[in-house]
């Protein structure tokens, strides 16, 4: 699978910045799936996990409390109103 840059920003900072290959969250339209190459778009983002995955095929897993998703041709970014890291 192809990697892609994910950002994950709130107003306390940036939360995760790297390389991924899938990201998974819940959208106002429900469930998304964004991997690489996928059409740009911007939608608003419910309370929901933030579920993403490496090139290794680990993942981590966060919680958002709702945003605005950005996806572009070759990065992706969460604005997220709040976001913990679920360990």
């Amino acid at each position: 699978m192809k990697e892609y840059s994910l950002t994950i920003s709130s107003p306390d900072g940036n939360y995760f910045q790297g390389n991924v290959v899938a990201l998974y969250v819940r959208g106002t339209e429900g469930e998304l799936a964004v991997l690489a190459g996928h059409v740009p778009f911007v939608t608003a983002i419910v309370p929901c996990k933030v579920r993403f995955e490496f090139l290794d095929c680990t993942e981590r897993v966060g919680q958002t409390q709702g945003g605005i998703l950005s996806v572009d041709k070759d990065s992706v970014t969460l604005l997220s109103s709040s976001f913990e890291w679920i360990e």
